[in-house]
């Protein structure tokens, strides 16, 4: 309907409706048979029935038939018969689990990614949702924060910038009403991926200059992409708690950067501002939030208990709600919820669409993509189909490989890495041996006494932990190599999942110990949810290929990655360490006064590991052998309005073929403030048939030297530069150039 009918509606509605409007809830409190306020999720929210029918807007209620339902439940008892907005997590996909976003931004394949996210967004929109909670693009420079499994940009913000893009678009399409098209909620506003010492929910201090040149970008181009609407984040930053933050809020996302959409708290964010010690009780939390310019209190109960008597005390504060308001409303409308409050639910693709069959191609497709090779001695992947293989670990005959946001897909449709290998080549050319569990049982107690789950006690357990251990040792020897399936439990990534030791567990370690004394060859898969402390097992292993928590085809891509089919060509968006102590590690840092260039004691390094990382930004192996050579530039100076045409040659000297990506980086040698070592301006990822030689070309311009100066203007300033072009952030060859 037209704008003026909207603002009608406001009028209409009495100062509770609109209150409600700025409230979300659970929706399976619609699905109860008898919903009571005195019990249950309305008592902790602490909900009145009539306030419960003027919600705006529900978490996580996906499926045509609960959709619908709740829906119709809501609206036999609305007034105004305004329709409920649908939101949910579907982080790296609705029933068809994608790999989770670090792996995905391991492909630098930016079609790739649009096209998951397509799928993404029509799978759940034919489900019901109008909103999702992605793409989260939070700079991720510390392995120990569990969130880096979300960071589709990892560590770097070029990257960041360029996949904000990229799924902002394929989510909301030209226009989100239609078909496969959802909004798009962008998340955490601020700089949540700096949490001190990776500790999720903690304090965030930096200056603004770094946060400008570092943390803004992805966020600035998923607004300029005309995102919907932006999630703010749990943790402080420079001592004021993000969600009641005026200068991020208003001044910075509103102001300068023009963003008209919907902000809603994280769930229960502004509740937890009391916690921080910012305000002092429920009511000034809801003063802070709606001053600050929270549009929508994300399970809590702040704004629904709260606003009415700030509004009856301040028409300021009324005014502001009525604009809240007036917001949600648009963006109903925009999604055409007036004219048809189920949206685009619908039952018939929901049974034709949901997991069909070309879907988990593509999806297959792009998992391969995101597999990252980190060694391969003596090329012993791709795997030869007639030798006799040991599958040997706890990820074997495990279908638990989704990673821990797949909160909607159904894990029983995975295969497993024992099926396929079995279907391919046959039960009596694949040994298998658990040997270990992912976890010992009093780790995994830890994780289930703080999900509120029952603790387990296993009697004997490092008895039997040796005892599998020997058995998978027996069955290792009749083989002619062994493939170890490895890694994190999904448990051990994701939200409020941070680590201070972020090596394999203990018992994985002793298993690779032991199968190492058969002196055979071995290759290690592995699953995980961020970098990991490789550096104490990898010199005992001739291949190790990440493979993440792969989804749900993640089997099928994992067989023909490792016998050929497809060549991997993953490129790390996160550094791996040498130790946690590293951490955060990152390759665009700055140089000290004291760099660490040889084994001095006075110089910035650590007395007991190497200061580089363990492998670095961009790294990733290939079946093929890519040489690089000839880089050349064809002036060496530029100046205001021109550019500089870079050029290298790639050749495949191998008899495969394969992708490789091509990394540009550029070094700002001096400036009015310091520079990064280097940093990411451009990539091209490119197939190369086997013995083929390319010349690759890029174009350096004055747009791509900008930074924030210490006066905070975006500038670029004249003087010498050096460009980096190689296979990863530290593999390159390098030239010099000045700009005028």
């Amino acid at each position: 309907m037209k704008d003026t009918k909207v603002k009608e509606l406001l009028n209409k509605m009495t100062l509770e409706e609109k209150i409600g409007q700025m409230v979300q809830v659970a929706g399976d409190i619609f699905l109860e048979e008898d919903i009571n306020v005195s019990t249950g999720p309305l008592k902790d929210l602490k909900l009145s029935n009539e306030m419960l029918y003027n919600v705006g807007s529900i978490l996580n209620i996906m499926g045509v038939d609960r959709v619908k339902k709740v829906q119709d439940e809501y609206l036999s008892k609305s007034r105004l018969k305004i329709p409920l907005l649908f939101m949910a997590d579907v982080i790296n996909g609705y029933k068809i689990a994608f790999p989770i976003p670090i792996a995905q931004g391991c492909t630098w394949n930016v079609k790739k990614i649009k096209k998951m996210t397509q799928i993404s967004a029509m799978e759940s929109n034919i489900a019901g949702v109008n909103v999702n909670f992605s793409p989260m693009l939070d700079l991720s420079r510390d392995p120990r924060w569990g969130r880096v499994m979300e960071a589709i940009g990892g560590e770097d913000p070029y990257l960041g910038e360029i996949y904000a893009k990229a799924m902002v678009e394929a989510y909301q399409g030209e226009d989100i009403s239609k078909l496969g098209n959802i909004a798009s909620c962008i998340k955490h506003i601020a700089a949540y991926g700096a949490v001190e010492a990776g500790r999720d929910y903690n304090t965030v201090d930096m200056s603004e200059r770094e946060f400008r040149q570092y943390y803004l970008p992805a966020y600035k181009s998923a607004i300029n992409t005309n995102a919907e609407m932006i999630m703010t984040s749990f943790n402080i930053l420079n001592g004021i708690p993000a969600t009641i933050n005026k200068w991020l809020i208003q001044d910075l996302i509103r102001k300068e950067l023009n963003f008209k959409g919907i902000i809603i708290s994280d769930y229960s964010a502004i509740e937890e501002t009391i916690a921080h010690g910012a305000s002092e009780n429920e009511k000034h939390a809801a003063l802070n939030a709606i001053n600050a310019g929270v549009d929508i209190d994300m399970m809590s109960g702040i704004y629904a208990n709260n606003l009415k008597d700030l509004c009856l005390e301040s028409k300021e504060i009324e005014e502001k709600v009525n604009q809240s308001v007036l917001r949600i409303l648009r963006l109903k409308n925009k999604l055409g919820l007036f004219e048809n409050p189920y949206g685009n639910l619908d039952k018939e693709k929901e049974k034709t669409y949901i997991m069909n069959k070309s879907n988990l191609e593509e999806t297959k497709k792009l998992t391969q993509e995101t597999f990252v090779l980190l060694k391969n001695n003596n090329n012993v992947l791709p795997l030869k189909e007639d030798k006799k293989i040991a599958l040997i670990g706890p990820y074997a005959d495990n279908i638990g490989i989704t990673g821990s946001w797949s909160i909607f897909s159904d894990r029983t449709k995975n295969a497993t890495i024992l099926e396929v290998f079995r279907e391919r080549l046959g039960n009596e050319n694949v040994l298998y041996s658990k040997g270990t569990e992912i976890l010992r049982q009093d780790e995994i107690n830890k994780i289930l006494k703080a999900d509120g789950s029952p603790t387990i006690f296993i009697e004997n357990e490092k008895e039997k932990e040796e005892a599998s251990i020997k058995e998978a040792v027996e069955v290792a020897k009749k083989s002619e190599i062994i493939l170890l399936l490895l890694g994190e439990h999904y448990k051990q990534s994701g939200e409020a999942c941070s680590r201070s030791n972020i090596s394999l567990p203990e018992n994985q370690i002793n298993l690779i110990n032991e199968l190492y004394k058969l002196n055979k060859p071995m290759v290690m898969i592995l699953f995980n949810g961020r970098p990991l402390q490789l550096n104490n097992v990898e010199n005992k292993l001739d291949g190790i290929l990440d493979v993440w928590f792969p989804g749900t085809t993640g089997a099928n891509a994992i067989i023909e990655v490792v016998f050929g089919d497809v060549n991997p060509s993953g490129k790390l968006t996160m550094s791996f360490p040498q130790s946690v102590g590293q951490c955060p590690i990152y390759y665009n840092h700055y140089n000290t006064g004291r760099p660490h260039t040889k084994d001095f004691r006075y110089m910035s390094r650590y007395q007991d590991i190497p200061t580089e990382s363990f492998y670095p930004f961009g790294f990733g192996l290939s079946y093929c052998n890519f040489e690089y050579r000839n880089l050349k530039l064809n002036k060496n100076v530029l100046k205001e309005k021109d550019h500089i045409t870079v050029t290298i040659e790639v050749e495949n000297k191998s008899d495969c073929a394969g992708y490789e990506t091509i990394q540009l980086y550029i070094q700002d040698l001096f400036g009015s403030v310091v520079r990064p070592v280097k940093e990411l301006k451009g990539f091209k990822k490119l197939y190369f048939k086997p013995h083929e030689l390319k010349i690759i070309q890029f174009e350096i311009n004055k747009e791509m030297l900008k930074f924030w100066n210490s006066d905070l203007k975006f500038v670029a300033e004249n003087g010498e530069f050096k460009v980096f072009i190689g296979r990863d952030s530290e593999n390159t060859m390098e030239k010099n150039f000045f700009t005028k």
